[in-house]
């Protein structure tokens, strides 16, 4: 806290719905689903014989593209939470499927 000041002492207040707090927490939950289905893909890799070390990277790195992602969220961006809501969701979906 430079000279004293609080950064978040000087953000507006902002008061959510009960729908843009669903649809938000929705969202950070479908791409804590996603960074969990590539948690599960490491470790379905690491789980075999001869692991293949570039998916792995890919999968952390995906992981840590998420993380970025899931920060840059907005709850007052309605269009980009329902975004996310359907695209991470359908990601965790595919990488799973990629497991089996």
């Amino acid at each position: 806290m430079p000279n004293g000041i609080s950064i978040t002492g000087q953000l507006d207040p902002y008061a959510w719905s009960n729908e843009e707090t669903a649809a938000y927490e929705a969202a950070i939950e479908a791409i804590n689903g996603a960074v969990g289905a590539y948690s599960a893909l490491i470790a379905a890799e690491e789980a075999k014989p001869a692991p293949d070390l570039g998916v792995i990277e890919a999968a952390r790195a995906a992981q840590a593209r998420l993380a970025r992602e899931r920060e840059g969220l907005r709850s007052s961006d309605r269009e980009q939470i329902a975004a996310a809501r359907t695209h991470y969701a359908q990601l965790a979906r595919e990488t799973l499927a990629g497991i089996a």
